[in-house]
């Protein structure tokens, strides 16, 4: 199935790109995609991730459908 992933922030850097698509197999979670995504920018891995499915907070078991648009991004705090 195919994804399209959006890099916001310090992901957008480490991926070297704002927008990606990508191909994973049939009932990929957001779990696996990361575990995916850790293996082609390690440097992910540093990072505190939240995820966003088709403009919802989704949990890390969440099962991706496909044509998903996927947000990547770091927690963010504030004062």
């Amino acid at each position: 199935m195919s994804l399209s992933l959006l890099f916001f922030g310090v992901t957008a850097d480490i991926a070297g790109s704002r927008k990606s698509d990508v191909d994973v197999p049939d009932g990929e979670s957001v779990e696996a995609l990361l575990v995916r995504l850790i293996s082609r920018y390690p440097k992910l891995a540093s990072h505190k991730l939240l995820f966003a499915v088709n403009e919802e907070y989704v949990d890390i078991d969440t099962i991706l459908k496909d044509g998903d648009e996927v947000a990547i991004f770091t927690a963010v705090s504030g004062g």
